[in-house]
């Protein structure tokens, strides 16, 4: 029987107690973050970072940079889609906004929020006219149909800056 009393006892009571509150607050941290990494992942994009956006806002900044460049690309530096994605808009002369999500401060939370809107979390996102037409071989498929040039054409004139009509440079703008 434990007497708190006696010194032994009362050492083991609080050595026994302290331990468990130690634990159980660890334990209630780790339970925590992972369900915050969890609702993350499920699209709740309401939470934030000690550093960074919140996720609310990369879904904000993914909204505005489609919604005023005739083509974007979400992209990935070292990713041959994102590449193969580029080059074919390059060959085209078709000038493009890229955004690369592994040099971006917020690429981490911005790849969260192009899963959510598109359905798909992999890289390249490429949007035309406000419109995810998919990833890299997505793009090179509609080219080879003859599909691709027709969507651009429809740009609105939100992006008449863009050019449309073949005769760019293929330059592209990245912003971090």
């Amino acid at each position: 029987m434990l007497n708190l009393c006696r010194p032994l006892d009362y050492f083991l009571f609080l050595g026994s107690f302290f331990i468990m509150f130690t634990q159980g607050g660890s334990l209630s941290r780790l339970a925590w973050s992972s369900c915050r990494r969890s609702h993350l992942q499920m699209g709740n994009f309401t939470s934030t970072s000690s550093s960074g956006l919140p996720s609310s806002a990369c879904a904000q900044f993914v909204k505005d940079v489609v919604s005023h460049n005739c083509v974007v690309i979400f992209s990935k530096t070292t990713c041959p889609y994102c590449k193969m994605a580029k080059n074919v808009f390059n060959e085209i002369g078709i000038t493009y906004k890229v955004i690369e999500l592994d040099e971006h401060n917020d690429g981490r939370r911005l790849q969260e929020a192009l899963a959510h809107m598109t359905g798909a979390r992999t890289v390249p996102r490429v949007f035309i006219n406000g419109n995810c037409i998919g990833g890299g071989s997505d793009t090179k498929q509609l080219h080879q149909q003859g599909k691709l040039m027709p969507l651009i054409e429809q740009c609105a004139p939100c992006c008449a800056g863009t050019n449309v009509d073949g005769s760019g440079s293929g330059l592209f703008e990245s912003s971090k």
